[in-house]
């Protein structure tokens, strides 16, 4: 085996979001492995500019900052008849440098992380090829234009469209097309009709020494009642329509049996929308937190009420593994391994979100019960060494793992 390029939409550390804890655990497994090159964009110079102990381990590093405002990438997008998603991510200076390390290095395979970076591959490309697109994009956007009305309807169902012919052709021309879930692999073979190997689902996992309840400490702010929580990126539109929809919608009826109840948005970048919703029943909007686990620790709930979803929800994940009682929605429960009532709840409607919360809130010995059997569940099934068992294999690092073990 030689070495790998691993192309990825972002930078893959810290670990600190959805996307960029999986590409930062696919590439540590992989660097184990052999030589492995990255070429990622970096969203402003910080992240360009981040420290992070596994990057001296890699055989060379190119990261380029995305500076294309979206206006552009949407013009661009109309002109060329191509996905905004991928006219947002293009870059000439990506392209050149991918043929040059495809040009001076023996790269056996090539790890595409995000459907957007699969567009750098040449055509005359023919060594391996792994695609991770973690979600199917298209299936997200037909839901966003489902969902909403007037030119945004347009935008996102055109949008759903193109990437739907584009997935397709990218996942014809890899080795394989990898999904976070089983749900989401067998929805991608159901619109793509591609062989069932081809599609694989490679789970997420979980930092266990990282979200381990006996490690953290509570915040002790905002505590004069019942702490319910949500966790995300702030800035994201699933994450924003979810935490609107919970605090108008089902903080009213939980204030009705528990006045002093606090509903605690905990993440970066909040957009205004969500701004606007602190100090609205009852409602705390943190912003960015050093340590995300503070919030975890104090909550006496954390749900996850999101309206459309994807993939798999790391919140969720964490939320289990630090022990804590889950209400989530019905997407947000979506590919995780666990049963309803015993691990996590999961609830039909913004009107049973506030049952179920209101239920464990009345009840809690069973809420700790419910946390206590996730967390079992998390430690079991979720690691990340136990999710990524196969990745080296679908690189084509089976024969070398081999080699070395009769060595």
């Amino acid at each position: 085996m030689g070495e790998i390029l691993f192309l990825s939409h972002r930078v893959p550390w810290p670990p600190n979001r959805g996307d960029k804890i999986r590409s930062h655990h696919i590439l540590r497994k992989l660097i184990d492995h052999v030589p492995v090159h990255l070429v990622c964009f970096a969203d402003d110079e910080a992240e360009a500019t981040e420290r992070c102990d596994i990057k001296p381990s890699l055989a060379s590093v190119q990261i380029v900052q995305r500076t294309k405002p979206n206006w552009q990438a949407g013009i661009e997008g109309i002109i060329t008849g191509k996905p905004v998603s991928l006219t947002s991510f293009d870059s000439g200076e990506i392209r050149e440098y991918v043929e040059n390390i495809l040009a001076t290095r023996p790269i056996d395979c090539i790890f595409v992380f995000s459907g957007q970076m699969a567009q750098f591959v040449p055509e005359d490309y023919s060594g391996r090829l792994v695609m991770d697109f973690v979600d199917v994009d298209s299936a997200k956007f037909e839901s966003y234009a489902d969902a909403g009305s007037g030119p945004m309807a347009w935008i996102n169902r055109r949008e759903g469209k193109l990437l739907r012919a584009f997935e397709q052709k990218v996942a014809v021309r890899s080795d394989f097309a990898l999904f976070v879930s089983e749900a989401e692999a067998q929805l991608f073979r159901q619109r793509s009709g591609l062989d069932a190997r081809k599609i694989r689902a490679v789970g997420n996992g979980i930092d266990l020494d990282f979200y381990d309840p006996d490690k953290a400490c509570a915040v002790t702010s905002h505590m004069d009642g019942p702490l319910i929580i949500f966790t995300g990126q702030m800035d994201y539109r699933p994450n924003v329509d979810a935490v609107v929809s919970f605090s108008g919608e089902v903080m009213p009826e939980i204030l009705k049996h528990y006045p002093y109840a606090q509903f605690a948005i905990v993440g970066r970048a909040p957009k205004d929308e969500v701004l606007l919703l602190d100090g609205v029943n009852g409602t705390i909007v943190t912003g960015s937190v050093d340590d995300i686990r503070t919030w975890m620790k104090a909550a006496d709930i954390v749900v996850a009420p999101l309206r459309i979803a994807r993939g798999i929800q790391n919140k969720v994940l964490e939320a289990m593994a630090m022990a804590k009682p889950v209400v989530a929605s019905v997407a947000a429960a979506q590919g995780i391994e666990a049963v309803d009532g015993q691990h996590f709840h999961i609830a039909k409607d913004p009107r049973h979100e506030a049952e179920l919360v209101c239920t464990l809130l009345a009840d809690p010995k069973k809420a700790k019960a419910l946390g206590e059997s996730a967390r079992r569940l998390i430690r079991s099934a979720y690691s990340w060494e136990t999710q990524l068992t196969d990745i080296a294999e679908l690189c084509g690092l089976g024969a070398r793992k081999l080699t070395e073990a009769a060595e």
